[in-house]
């Protein structure tokens, strides 16, 4: 997979994804970043990017010569069709849905304003999709666009030293994840739980699936329909609600 950057700052992507996960896929040749800078693409004395909008108001709007021309430079510097993405926070909100359908593709463009954001038509023209990472504004895109390579590294094929890692993930299931315990099991924090340590693997299964029913239905009980909810799952929600105290499953 390959994912152009296109940012006034592309190193400091290209320096937070060369570490842990993404690191590791680029070292095993699964994944490729390439920054492009729009200023390089500038014309006169001091390589403008940006201009004050029409209409008055604060702030400053990135030109669309400079970026569409950086763009064109980004998609021709390889054969494979890019998908261009721009980071807002007017875009649709990133999920783990829209993760694992961009981590399928060949070729990622991500685009990172700044300031006020890009001339509308630059985004009509050129932008195939746009996606935020949360209901909160930050000072460019860069950061969502790092979140975006972390994302979709980690889904390709050999990134993880278990590829287990990622199926267990939260959301991957539509559930929270569960507890998770190491050494020592005795602490003054606590003990592990006994069914961890007990080599019944059903028994481990069962009681993880619970967690995730549970700690979903109390955390983001917005990610759970009990009506949609297996015979099987819906025991072990009230199970757990009853365990620990809590109100039976609602119904409606």
């Amino acid at each position: 997979m390959r994912v152009d950057v296109v940012s006034l700052f592309p190193e400091f992507v290209t320096q937070m994804s060369s570490h842990g996960v993404v690191g590791r896929a680029q070292e095993r040749g699964l994944l490729a970043i390439h920054g492009w800078n729009p200023r390089e693409y500038a014309t006169g004395n001091y390589r403008r990017v940006d201009e004050r909008p029409f209409g008055g108001g604060p702030g400053m709007v990135m030109l669309i010569d400079p970026l569409r021309d950086c763009l064109g430079a980004a998609r021709q510097a390889d054969a494979g069709p890019a998908k261009v993405i721009y980071l807002t926070p007017q875009g649709q909100r990133l999920n783990q849905a829209k993760v694992r359908d961009l981590a399928t593709r060949e070729r990622l463009i991500l685009l990172c304003g700044r300031y006020e954001g890009i001339d509308e038509r630059l985004i009509a023209a050129e932008v195939d999709e746009e996606l935020s990472i949360g209901d909160y504004v930050l000072s460019g895109g860069e950061l969502a666009a790092a979140v975006v390579i972390d994302a979709v590294a980690r889904l390709q094929e050999g990134a993880l030293n278990d590829s287990e890692s990622a199926t267990q993930d939260s959301f991957e299931d539509g559930l929270l994840d569960c507890p998770h315990f190491t050494r020592p099991v005795e602490h003054e924090l606590g003990d592990v739980p006994h069914v961890l340590m007990s080599g019944n693997h059903a028994g481990i299964a069962r009681w993880r699936r619970q967690q995730s029913l549970g700690r979903t239905w109390l955390r983001r009980p917005d990610l759970i329909d009990p009506e949609l909810l297996s015979v099987a799952d819906r025991q072990l929600l009230e199970d757990f609600l009853a365990e620990g105290g809590f109100p039976p499953v609602r119904t409606t």
